[in-house]
């Protein structure tokens, strides 16, 4: 008699990697990977968000945001934004993927799941989760090292938390779906 429940691993996967999503494509189109403040020749509430698309300049006492500007110190040219600028969109495709795997495999039009199916879209969005890992730790390590103004202050920005949490969700919902492959070996 097959069971009518679906299998607590695909319902934890199916939930953390949506999740997951969001916050890497938050993090990967926020212009917020880092902040530069105490700019020398610039008021003191003046912040530089740097992110791996775009730079923006706010007044923090008006709130006053103005993104595009210049990259004048070579910024945009670093390898560690670069895999960035490559890594994060492909994790978000290849997540695309998987989810769509994912729903293929969990019981949505069928009345048994494809365990499978499931645990290969797991080894898929567990992929795109240490894609999105990648890039988000190696430019933590090299923030420091990165183009700035001397004399500044550097700070992490959210985005480069949101894309570290989100590879973390993407990373343990593609590890829940693939424990399906153990229903496969009991069959």
């Amino acid at each position: 008699v097959p069971s009518m429940r679906t299998p607590a691993e695909m319902i934890v996967g199916l939930v953390l990697c949506p999740c997951g999503l969001l916050l890497t494509l938050t993090g990967t189109l926020a212009p917020s990977w880092r902040q530069v403040s105490l700019v020398p020749d610039q008021p003191m509430d003046v912040v530089w968000e740097q992110g791996i698309w775009d730079i923006c300049r706010e007044r923090q006492s008006t709130h006053d945001r103005l993104c595009g500007q210049a990259d004048g110190l070579g910024y945009f040219e670093q390898v560690p934004v670069r895999v960035a600028q490559g890594l994060m969109p492909s994790s978000l495709v290849v997540t695309l993927v998987g989810l769509v795997v994912a729903a293929l495999g969990v019981r949505c039009w069928q009345p048994e799941p494809r365990h499978l199916v499931a645990g290969v879209a797991g080894l898929v969005l567990l992929l795109s989760g240490l894609m999105s890992l990648v890039p988000s730790s190696w430019y933590t390590q090299e923030l420091w090292a990165l183009p700035a103004p001397p004399g500044s202050t550097l700070t992490v920005g959210y985005s480069l938390v949101l894309s570290y949490l989100g590879s973390c969700l993407e990373i343990l919902g593609g590890l829940a779906l693939a424990l399906s492959f153990h229903h496969c070996c009991k069959e």
